[in-house]
């Protein structure tokens, strides 16, 4: 599976313990469909196709974009106004080591129905700056556990442990067989939970939280404005 070529972005990070950490990622792949339970993802599936939403080639999916979309900003530009957060685990494999932190997928909701590539494309995906070293191979402890959560313009959006989702683990183990890319710099996007109330948000403001037992939580946010042009 091919990777979209993009300029390289080189991002200064910062690990919990405070020391720098300084990435250059070759590869940027957003997961999809990476529900523990595979009769609700085929439902999930079924029920987009129903509107428009292409089928999978694989599940999990997988869904790569250039390494340009990244970004640790505070404020991002779309395109257009229908365009929505989602909180998601990001496992980093940069110089020899692993790291975790929480990311935004953000996505154009009305290219969706287009073609899901498109629709993550169009938007540039945040990252927090603060990341916590898993070592190699990546030790996450209790898996389980993790709480990701997540607000648009201060209203509670998403919120829940990573219990029904697949290790992220597992998922780069999918990647590097679907992919062919064991080894390389690769920032990959988990997948994400249901939003609580099931529909669309289409807000400015966004934080995004991952909580972590043993550590501090990380969070960070972002605020989207439209392109005038």
């Amino acid at each position: 599976m091919s990777t979209p070529a993009g300029t390289a972005t080189r991002l200064r990070l910062r690990a919990t313990d405070g020391a720098e950490v300084e990435i250059t990622p070759t590869h940027l792949v957003v997961a999809g469909y990476t529900g523990r339970d595979q009769v609700a993802v085929r439902h999930h599936i079924d029920e987009l196709a129903a509107i428009g939403v292409p089928e999978p080639d694989t599940i999990p999916a997988f869904y790569p974009l250039s390494t340009d979309r990244l970004t640790t900003a505070q404020q991002i530009e779309v395109d257009g106004d229908a365009t929505s957060g989602e909180v998601e685990p990001v496992l980093i494999r940069a110089n020899g080591t692993y790291y975790l932190t929480v990311g935004s997928d953000h996505t154009d909701r009305e290219m969706e129905t287009v073609g899901i590539q498109l629709s993550k494309a169009a938007c540039p995906k945040p990252i927090a700056s603060t990341v916590i070293e898993l070592g190699n191979p990546p030790a996450l402890v209790d898996w389980d556990s993790i709480v990701v959560r997540s607000w648009v313009d201060g209203e509670l959006y998403q919120e829940g442990t990573l219990a029904s989702m697949l290790l992220i683990t597992e998922v780069l183990d999918e990647w590097d067989q679907v992919g062919g890319s064991q080894g390389i710099a690769l920032v990959l996007f988990g997948g994400t939970r249901p939003l609580i109330d099931g529909t669309f948000r289409y807000g400015r403001h966004w934080r995004m939280q991952l909580e972590v037992p043993g550590h501090m939580p990380i969070e960070f946010d972002y605020t989207v404005s439209v392109r005038s042009n």
